[in-house]
């Protein structure tokens, strides 16, 4: 299911042999740090042994950003071209909040949300990753979802083509959108599907209370993604561990194997093969170096027989 475009490439990847014999590699990657310039990430990617990658395009922590200059771009595609990664996405800004019932934050968000997908594009980053938003101050959530969709219609009549928008579950801290399938299903089928899709965070679903910890309880929770949104509108996953338990609602990242999901559900994950050919990146805690990417990418990998 691998997609021709800009970032999942149509190309043979990296190969093993596997108890069916030779298979190719998952696009399995991380998240990392555009400190020093966007190339710097795919260099960290690479010496962390990804082949899948996700970058922020600007500080997340800032609503402005310096333009994008013709010799980053070229730098960052040249990296990415030259390296054996098959995948890249984007995350948008946290500040972002297009489901706030504020008017001037709401206004703020879509042209900021605007201005990452233009980034993107300019990158050829096909896969733009966002949380729903916030109706804060107890605003209901039907509000909130409903200003989420008009700002999406908004943001698309001046949209570049090419980059695709991933709504991603979330934990529901707060008053946080997304933390049931049904609020990324009615988002989703306000808009075009083509222009928007799904990218599962295994530490959110088992927050907001999707027991993803053993094979049974792996397999009943894409069973009800699957009745309610469908599977086939997943196009990312971020994996990440959970520091507290089931249904806490709280979004804390943890290691693979180290959180309350355990090894079990991440091998669920990881030997499903109706998202063998899916991008999949961690979002763990860094410490002082990327050697926990490393050590967390080769134990997944280890779980599928991957070595």
């Amino acid at each position: 299911m691998l997609m021709s475009g800009w970032g999942v490439r149509l190309r043979s990847r990296p190969s093993f042999e596997g108890n069916g014999g030779i298979m190719t590699r998952q696009l399995l990657g991380a998240h990392m740090s555009i400190a020093g310039g966007l190339d710097k990430a795919v260099e960290r990617g690479v010496r962390a042994g990804c082949t899948a990658l996700q970058i922020f395009t600007k500080n997340a922590s800032q609503w402005r950003a310096k333009p994008l200059g013709d010799e980053a771009v070229r730098l960052f595609r040249k990296a990415f071209d030259e390296s054996d990664l098959g995948a890249v996405a984007a995350h948008d800004s946290y500040l972002i909040n297009l489901a706030s019932p504020d008017e001037g934050l709401w206004r703020k968000s879509i042209e900021a949300f605007g201005e990452e997908m233009r980034r993107c594009a300019l990158l050829q980053v096909p896969l733009l990753v966002m949380h729903p938003g916030c109706p804060r101050d107890g605003g209901a959530e039907e509000d909130g979802l409903r200003r989420v969709i008009g700002a999406f219609l908004e943001i698309l009549e001046t949209a570049p083509e090419g980059v695709k928008i991933l709504v991603e579950n979330t934990a529901g801290q707060g008053s946080c959108l997304g933390h049931r399938f049904e609020h990324l299903r009615a988002i989703l089928a306000s808009l075009p599907a083509e222009r928007f899709g799904v990218c599962f965070d295994t530490c959110h679903a088992f927050a907001a209370g999707y027991d993803l910890s053993t094979f049974a309880g792996y397999e009943q929770v894409m069973a009800e993604f699957d009745r309610v949104v469908g599977i086939e509108r997943i196009e990312l996953f971020h994996l990440n561990d959970c520091k507290k338990g089931c249904g806490s609602r709280v979004d804390r990242h943890e290691h693979i194997g180290a959180g309350a999901i355990g090894r079990q559900g991440f091998q669920a994950l990881m030997g499903d093969e109706r998202f063998r050919d899916i991008p999949k990146v961690l979002e763990t805690p860094k410490g002082d170096s990327d050697e926990m990417d490393e050590i967390n990418l080769a134990l997944l990998r280890n779980l599928t027989g991957e070595n």
